[in-house]
């Protein structure tokens, strides 16, 4: 079935953390109707195979086409290095927009400088990753940090507490002071952007891919035609693989301190 011009956006993380790029999707098109799923049981997606991860992303990105999204947002750095182009392949007539580290942006502005990516280690391990890094290392220092326990924590919630700090210190600490700006390289990590500059410092740059994709979603749709035509405000309904109220209502607070 081909997709149609009133059918919704469908999109998908392993968990919470790709509500940052959904409010970036939102305010980009805010008369476009979203169905966001989150796949909480399975998160973070960084601490699987990469087979996992493409079979997860697959039977996700299925069950939304088959109930008519018009577009694929993969709004996870780690899925979309591994499920993008298989994705792309297996439903050609559908746009599936994916996110990868903000590296290019960051490097032209920490130019001569050193720039920290915070990611999964899936996300940079892989050979998608590296080609970035190696593009954009001529023209700055480039220091990425799998950032591994971190994800897991943010899907939990209550972000002030210590243990996040604690954590970030561990993670990162030694780099306080000594960065010019920060790759967030997983969705989940803008809503901890404000704990990583009280480890790191205030002055530090932060950078990440959501406002990118939605640029990029807006300009796939308008190509293939699929631009919505209504003039109400679109509706945002949220979803997960851990089907409870207290999940959903969780879903809604990011996306409401997004």
């Amino acid at each position: 079935m081909m997709p149609s011009r009133d059918g919704f956006i469908g999109v998908f993380d392993s968990g919470v953390g790709g509500v940052s790029v959904l409010r970036a999707l939102v305010d980009e098109l805010p008369n476009e109707d979203f169905s966001y799923f989150g796949d909480s049981a399975n998160a973070p997606y960084g601490e699987h195979s990469t087979d996992e991860i493409l079979e997860m992303s697959r039977a996700i990105a299925r069950r939304m086409v088959d109930r008519g999204a018009k577009a694929i947002v993969i709004a996870c750095n780690t899925a979309t290095s591994v499920a993008a182009e298989s994705l792309r392949a297996e439903f050609p007539d559908v746009p599936v927009i994916g996110v990868e580290p903000a590296v290019k942006p960051a490097a032209e502005a920490a130019e001569g400088g050193r720039v920290l990516v915070m990611g999964s280690e899936v996300t940079l391990a892989l050979e998608k990753y590296h080609r970035l890094e190696e593009e954009y290392a001529k023209r700055c220092e480039i220091v990425a940090v799998a950032c591994v326990g971190l994800a897991k924590r943010i899907e939990r919630g209550n972000l002030d507490a210590p243990d996040v700090i604690e954590l970030l210190e561990k993670l990162v600490g030694e780099w306080a002071g000594k960065v010019d700006a920060v790759v967030l390289g997983c969705t989940h990590y803008p809503f901890v952007r404000r704990q990583i500059a009280k480890v790191l410092g205030e002055d530090v740059r932060f950078f990440d891919g959501g406002a990118g994709t939605a640029r990029q979603l807006r300009r796939r749709l308008s190509k293939a035609g699929l631009l919505g035509t209504q003039t109400r405000r679109g509706s945002v309904e949220f979803a997960s693989s851990i089907d409870t109220d207290e999940q959903l209502d969780l879903y809604q607070r990011f996306f409401d301190m997004a």
